[in-house]
C-alpha cells in the first residue's frame, strides 16, 4: 500500500501568477505551490494584459482589493484580451452583487478569504481544466442556428456578420447549450460544466446568465427565439421562429445546410 500511495499522481504542474499583497496568504500558498512543483510568481500591482500574455500563464489568482477602484475595468480588460487565461478571484468578504459582477466581467471563479490553500489550488486546477478544453477550437466548424453563427475559434457569436457583445461566460454558456443539440440541460449540469464544481442550493447564477444571454440574442435577432426554459429542470437551445417553427443547429459544411437555407 505504501508503494501505491507513493506513486499516486499529484496535480499536473501549472504556471500561475498571484496578484496579492497579503504576506501571510502568499507565504502559505507559495510553500504549497513549491511542493507541487508549480511555476508561480507574485505580483504586487496590476500589470497590463500584454505583460500577462508574455508570462504564458495557465491561470492568475487575483485579490481585487489590490486593484482598488480600477478592479472591474482591469478584470474586464484582462479577460477580454486573454480569453484562454483562467482567472480566479480570491478576495475578502463580498456581496452577491459584487460576485455576480466579477463573474460577468470574466472571472472564472470566486473564493472568499480566509481560505485554505488546498481549496485555492483545487479551484485553480478546475479553471485550468476548463481553459484547456478550449484548446483545439481552431479546428471546429462554426455552429449555425437560425440567424446566429457560433464561432468557438473566436469566442464570438455573430448575427449577419455582426458580433454579439458577449462576455466570456456568456459565450461559454451559448456554446454549451448549442452543443447539447436540442437536449435539455439541467441547471446543475450547466453550473458544474461552466464553474467546475457542484452548484450550491439556492444559487441563481445559471438563471442570471441565461437571462442576460437571452436578452442579447433577442436584441440581435428579434425574429427568433433560441433559449427555451423547462421550468424546474433547466434550459434547451433551439432556433425557433416567432411562429414556432424549429430548426436544428448545424455546423458549417453540414450537408443539410441547403435545407436550412430553404427553410428560412
Amino acid at each position: 500500500m505504501g508503494t501505491s500511495s507513493a506513486s499516486a499522481p499529484g496535480p499536473a504542474p501549472l504556471r500561475i501568477a498571484v496578484l496579492d499583497r497579503d504576506s501571510g496568504f502568499i507565504q502559505v500558498l507559495s510553500k504549497r505551490l513549491d511542493r507541487l512543483g508549480w511555476e508561480h510568481r507574485v505580483l504586487a500591482s496590476p500589470v497590463a494584459a500584454d505583460m500577462v500574455m508574455a508570462m504564458r500563464l495557465s491561470a492568475i489568482v487575483v485579490d481585487l482589493a489590490v486593484l482598488g477602484p480600477q478592479a472591474w475595468e482591469w478584470l474586464e480588460r484582462l479577460s477580454g484580451s486573454l480569453p484562454e487565461l483562467g482567472i480566479l478571484v480570491c478576495t475578502g468578504p463580498s456581496s452577491v452583487a459584487q460576485r455576480v459582477r466579477g463573474l460577468r466581467l470574466g472571472a472564472d471563479d470566486w473564493i472568499t478569504k480566509p481560505c485554505h490553500p488546498e481549496e485555492v489550488i483545487a479551484r485553480v486546477q478546475s479553471v485550468a481544466r476548463r481553459r484547456r478544453r478550449t484548446e483545439g477550437r481552431t479546428d471546429q466548424s462554426p455552429v449555425v442556428a437560425g440567424e446566429v453563427e457560433i464561432r468557438s475559434d473566436q469566442f464570438q457569436a455573430f448575427v449577419h456578420a455582426q458580433s454579439i457583445d458577449l462576455t466570456r461566460r456568456e459565450f461559454e454558456l451559448i456554446e454549451l447549450l448549442a452543443g447539447a443539440e436540442g437536449r435539455v440541460l439541467e441547471r446543475e449540469e450547466i453550473y458544474s460544466r461552466l464553474w467546475g464544481y457542484a452548484m450550491v442550493r439556492g444559487d441563481r447564477s445559471v438563471d442570471v446568465f441565461v437571462r442576460k444571454l437571452r436578452q442579447k440574442l433577442e436584441k440581435a435577432s428579434p425574429s427568433w427565439r433560441y433559449i427555451h426554459t423547462h421550468f424546474g429542470i433547466g434550459y434547451r437551445f433551439a432556433a425557433e421562429t416567432l411562429d414556432g417553427t424549429e430548426l436544428p443547429a448545424l455546423r458549417a459544411g453540414d450537408p443539410n445546410d441547403n435545407a436550412l437555407l430553404v427553410s428560412r
